[in-house]
């Protein structure tokens, strides 16, 4: 029901009954800190954290209200695409790697039948490597963080293979969560020191590289032995995966860069400016991610996941309507908010499922496999451990681009000179 008032002659309508009832509503909370998976079990394994916890202020946030919400939260509703089960990227920023990899062993069954645990610290590992390479070359003009893409995968792999998880796990010293701050603050500090030194030997400064990693994360293998054979990381990757790099593609959707072409996605993860992702509209986006998970495939993707919607207590992520209505998301909302920062490139996660036109509301959602401490928050017994479910509008004003095999975007990639 609507009135319509009047007001400086201008005739301006609110809403009343059912339509203001089923507006999104939010609330503050307050998060003790020191709760939750990421304190209570991450950080006590990597000693990460210096000073006393009780004594510093509690987070006060403010969250959409999911309470009441008859939400899709239960993986049996899903149509998945196998995966293995969820890993733990601990405090390391890898998600990147930890995202792809698992989208990358989804393909190996896909294609092959085959089962696998590919390890997603030894790609990190040789690029680290790639990145002190390229912030040597360019004598300190280049990004070097933990963070990455998801098309550093296929890149990497060309260059370095793979390895199986069980060879090369980068936990050592009784560790059971990955943490790569201290190791990533040495290497930083010496690549600096080289604009002192003018030190800028590649091979030289590398070697320190290397030393500093296998410190910290161990000596990645050259040879291993699966199923009774010996594999270098070349032959893994060839001969035992049997998957191709060149055949994963990224497909990414902003309206600062044409459509309908090839662009560098310029975001500070994509370090070596990469220009191969194809740039489509909004709606052509959407309708891909949903065709190849209903297809069959699995994908890697990536966007922001620090919106008041996403909570950690339902493990959803929404778009409330106090953000924007659903109506109005589209190619301008979502370039906006990468314009001014509010979206940006933090987190990268699995699609594996599908959940089309929840209850008649012509709605899909979407099953995500995560690798992040907060998705972990909901407890080890819950089945939700490890997973989000995000409603179709989050992925569309919020998830930037994702990384998926060729032949699921074929005609998508049609269109492309």
């Amino acid at each position: 029901m609507k009135r319509i008032f009047l007001i400086g002659g201008l005739a301006v309508s609110f809403a009343f009954g059912s339509q203001a009832q089923n507006a999104s509503k939010g609330k503050v909370i307050t998060e003790e800190k020191g709760k939750g998976f990421y304190y209570e079990s991450i950080l006590k394994d990597v000693n990460a954290v210096e000073e006393k916890l009780s004594e510093k202020e509690p987070f006060v946030r403010f969250v959409m209200d999911q309470s009441g919400l008859d939400l899709p939260n239960n993986q049996s509703l899903y149509k998945t695409v196998w995966s293995n089960p969820t890993e733990s990227q601990g405090n390391a920023g890898t998600c990147w790697s930890f995202s792809t990899t698992s989208f990358y062993e989804s393909e190996v069954l896909r294609q092959h039948g085959k089962k696998v645990e590919i390890s997603e610290i030894y790609s990190a590992y040789c690029e680290y490597i790639e990145k002190a390479r390229r912030f040597i070359e360019k004598r300190g003009n280049s990004v070097f963080s933990e963070g990455s893409e998801g098309n550093a995968l296929a890149r990497i792999m060309k260059i370095y293979g793979a390895v199986p998880e069980e060879a090369y796990t980068g936990l050592i010293d009784g560790r059971k969560f990955h943490s790569h701050a201290k190791m990533v603050e040495e290497m930083t500090a010496f690549l600096n020191s080289l604009k002192t030194s003018n030190a800028w030997n590649v091979d030289s400064a590398l070697e320190t590289i290397k030393s500093i990693m296998n410190h910290y994360i161990g000596v990645p293998p050259t040879e291993f032995v699966v199923e009774g054979k010996t594999y270098t990381p070349q032959t893994y990757l060839k001969d035992y995966l049997k998957i191709n790099p060149d055949d994963f593609v990224e497909i990414l959707s902003y309206k600062q860069e044409p459509y309908w072409q090839q662009v560098e996605y310029k975001v500070p993860d994509n370090w070596w400016h990469s220009k191969d992702y194809y740039n489509v509209p909004l709606n052509d986006f959407m309708v891909a991610v949903k065709n190849a998970i209903k297809d069959g495939y699995s994908m890697s993707i990536g966007g922001d996941v620090s919106e008041s919607g996403f909570s950690r207590e339902t493990n959803c992520a929404m778009v409330p309507d106090y953000d924007i209505p659903s109506a109005y998301i589209n190619e301008d909302a979502r370039q906006f908010r990468f314009s001014n920062e509010t979206t940006t490139d933090d987190h990268g996660m699995q699609v594996i499922g599908i959940l089309e036109n929840y209850k008649g509301q012509g709605k899909d959602w979407y099953l995500i496999k995560d690798s992040s401490s907060g998705s972990r928050n909901v407890g080890q017994n819950n089945p939700n451990f490890g997973y989000y479910f995000f409603h179709e509008d989050y992925i569309k004003l919020k998830m930037m681009g994702f990384t998926v095999h060729k032949d699921a975007v074929k005609d998508l990639l049609k269109k492309f000179k």
